[in-house]
């Protein structure tokens, strides 16, 4: 079975006008909510996709309730534990630029990280546990090193798509997949922005070296990476018409994990996970998938 974690869980609200402007009502002529939180993102483009899943993660309030009932009705169980306060709403604004307003949260308290490791500690062999997104105030850094520790002890697959630092102490215990896009892996390793391909490819070589199985490195607009001890490969990204970029890595991360479900190539899996990141990129939030094939037949995966 496959398992998100959303710590952070979120309802996301699009809206689109044709300008922002300041000292004046902005009057949208769209908008669109959405659950959301990476991993609950990944939940439902697995689901899409034709694979069942089950989201772990805490709720609260209306807006927590809200994504509970979304993901039950796409036939998604969801194991979520509740806590005080409101899942947070955040607003992405697409006018004469793209803005990005994203909450904090509730605060979570020791009890309910307890509950969420006693859930972990429940998964067994071979199943993968997939832990998306930051985390919510009260969470310290050092639950997802805990998480990979359990992991390691219960042979579950654990893939991780997290910006904190503590990624880098989950490296002994042999994490399956991480997943950083190119400014996380900048900072974890302490490097300035925009690193070139071959100084990314060092970057994740180095993981490898320290533990990790296998490193996806999403770079937006450059189409992504792929490293194991076996293989590298680059991927180019699709052209298109950017609309919504809030939730493309998440798509990429859930195809890639279920095309290799479905027993396809690393490089099929990994063109397809682009292509389909692309596709979210254009479209206001996660893709439909019905421009996937097209945008696939862009996509030019070459071993390096």
């Amino acid at each position: 079975m496959i398992y998100t974690c959303t710590m952070n869980t979120a309802i996301d609200l699009y809206v689109a006008l044709d300008h922002l402007t300041p000292d004046k009502v902005n009057r949208t002529h769209d908008e669109d909510y959405q659950p959301n939180g990476k991993g609950v993102n990944v939940s439902i483009m697995l689901k899409k996709m034709g694979i069942d899943n089950t989201a772990l993660g805490f709720i609260g309030g209306f807006s927590g309730r809200y994504i509970a009932d979304a993901l039950q009705d796409l036939q998604i169980t969801t194991d979520f534990i509740e806590v005080d306060g409101i899942t947070r709403i955040n607003v992405f604004v697409n006018a004469d630029e793209e803005y990005k307003i994203v909450n904090q949260g509730p605060m979570i308290e020791t009890g309910e990280v307890k509950q969420l490791l006693q859930k972990i500690q429940a998964l067994t062999a071979d199943d993968i546990l997939i832990v998306s997104g930051s985390l919510p105030k009260g969470v310290p850094e050092s639950v997802i090193t805990e998480i990979a520790e359990i992991c390691k002890k219960q042979h579950v697959n654990l893939v991780l798509d997290t910006s904190v630092n503590s990624v880098l102490d989950t490296l002994p215990y042999q994490p399956f997949l991480l997943k950083p896009n190119d400014e996380e892996i900048a900072r974890w390793f302490n490097k300035e922005h925009n690193l070139t391909k071959n100084e990314l490819l060092e970057c994740g070589q180095r993981l490898l070296e320290k533990g990790a199985q296998h490193v996806i490195i999403s770079r937006g607009e450059r189409g992504a990476l792929y490293l194991s001890k076996e293989v590298k490969l680059n991927a180019n990204a699709p052209q298109g018409k950017v609309v919504n970029t809030a939730c493309s890595g998440d798509s990429l991360l859930a195809t890639f994990i279920a095309k290799q479900k479905q027993t396809d190539s690393i490089e099929e899996s990994l063109a397809y996970a682009v292509a389909t990141g692309a596709s979210t990129a254009f479209s206001k939030g996660l893709s439909d998938l019905e421009d996937v094939p097209a945008l696939r037949k862009q996509i030019k995966v070459t071993t390096l």
